[in-house]
C-alpha cells in the first residue's frame, strides 16, 4: 500500500486547518490533510476522518473511508448521520476531565470520581468543604489545554493521592485499587448516601439523561456538592439551583450544559454557591490530539485494533 493516505478534516474551520496540518506534517508526512469541500470532491480518495460535526450523509459517501475519529469527547455530531456504519475511535484524546475533576473537587473542597463518583469513609471532604469555596464563588474560568488517560481510573487515582476516600458507580462493575464499586440502578441510592461530593464523568446515552435531577440530588447528604464534567443532558439545572437554595447541595461547579453555551442571564451565572466554566474539562490542544490520531493510525496500518471503538449497544 502506497504510503499516501488522505484524511478529512472537519473541526475548527479553517484556521484551524492549518494547525492541524502542521501538527501532521511532523507525525505523519504521508498524511494529506483536507477540508470538508474538497473531500466531497475527492470522496473515493479519503482514508480516514478527523470530524466534530461532520455534515450527515457526507462520510457515508466515501468508499475507501477505513476509520473516523471523533476530534471532541462524544460522538453526538458523527452519530446523526444515521447512513453511518458504527465504526469509530471515540475520545481520540483520552479524557482530560479527570484531571479538571481534581481541581473542581478541591474548589469544592471534597471529593469523588469513576463513571458517577464520590467521597466517602470519615468524610475528610465534609472537614475540607468550604475552604476554597471562595473559588467558586468568583466564577472565572480559562482554558485549559493537556492530555489524559481513561478518565474514571484517572480521576479515583487523582483523588486518592489527594487523601480523599473514594467509592464509584457506574454501568457494570469496575475493579479499581482502592475504590468501592457499584454498579447498575439498584446500587445508585446506596452510592449517593455516600457521597460527600458527586462527580459526573458519565457518557451520554438514554439512561443518563437527566439522571441528576432532584430525585437524586436528595439521595445525597444534606449540603453535599456537584461536580458536572460529563455532559449537559444529564442535569437539571432548575433541579440543581433549588438544591442549592435548599440547602441540600452546598457548592456546584458545572461545566456542561443543555443548550451551550449557558444562557448570559441564567441565575446560575450569579448563583454565589456556583461556579461555571465554558465546558474546558476535555480541551487537550491540538497537538496531543493529533498525536493520538497518528500514533492510532500507524497501529492500524500494523494490524493493531482501533482503540476507544464505539459500541452502538452501549451508545459510546
Amino acid at each position: 500500500m502506497s504510503n499516501r493516505r488522505v484524511m478529512v478534516v472537519k473541526s475548527g474551520g479553517p484556521q484551524a486547518l492549518v494547525e492541524w496540518r502542521d501538527c501532521f506534517a511532523a507525525l505523519d508526512p504521508g498524511l494529506e490533510l483536507v477540508d470538508w469541500d474538497a473531500a466531497l470532491r475527492r470522496r473515493d480518495e479519503i482514508d480516514y476522518a478527523l470530524v466534530w460535526d461532520p455534515e450527515p450523509g457526507g462520510l457515508a459517501t466515501m468508499p475507501r473511508l477505513r476509520a473516523i475519529f471523533g476530534s471532541g469527547a462524544g460522538v453526538d455530531g458523527i452519530l446523526l448521520d444515521t447512513q453511518l456504519a458504527a465504526r469509530r475511535a471515540d475520545r481520540p484524546h483520552g479524557d482530560p476531565r479527570s484531571d479538571a475533576a481534581d481541581g473542581r473537587v478541591l474548589c469544592l473542597g471534597g471529593a469523588v470520581p469513576a463513571e458517577g463518583c464520590a467521597a466517602d469513609g470519615d468524610r475528610p471532604g465534609r472537614r475540607r468543604m468550604g475552604l476554597l469555596r471562595g473559588a467558586a464563588s468568583r466564577r472565572h474560568a480559562h482554558r485549559r489545554h493537556h492530555g489524559a488517560r481513561r478518565h474514571g481510573a484517572r480521576c479515583a487515582a487523582m483523588l486518592q493521592a489527594l487523601g480523599f476516600p473514594v467509592i464509584g458507580w457506574s454501568r457494570g462493575p469496575k475493579d479499581l485499587p482502592g475504590v468501592e464499586s457499584f454498579a447498575g440502578p439498584a446500587a445508585l441510592p446506596a452510592f449517593l448516601a455516600r457521597s460527600d461530593i458527586l462527580v459526573s464523568l458519565l457518557p451520554a446515552t438514554p439512561e443518563t439523561r437527566d439522571i441528576i435531577r432532584a430525585e437524586t440530588l436528595a439521595m445525597l447528604p444534606q449540603g453535599a456538592g456537584y461536580i458536572g464534567i460529563g455532559r449537559g443532558m444529564q442535569h437539571r439545572l432548575d433541579d440543581i439551583l433549588a438544591a442549592l437554595d435548599s440547602g441540600q447541595l452546598s457548592g456546584t461547579v458545572l461545566d456542561v450544559f443543555e443548550p451551550e453555551p449557558l444562557p448570559a442571564g441564567h441565575p446560575l451565572w450569579r448563583h454565589p454557591k456556583a461556579t461555571i466554566t465554558p465546558h474546558v474539562a476535555s480541551l487537550p490542544s491540538r497537538a496531543e490530539r493529533a498525536g493520538f490520531v497518528a500514533r492510532t493510525i500507524a497501529g492500524f496500518e500494523r494490524g493493531e485494533t482501533l482503540p476507544n471503538l464505539f459500541d452502538p449497544a452501549r451508545g459510546y
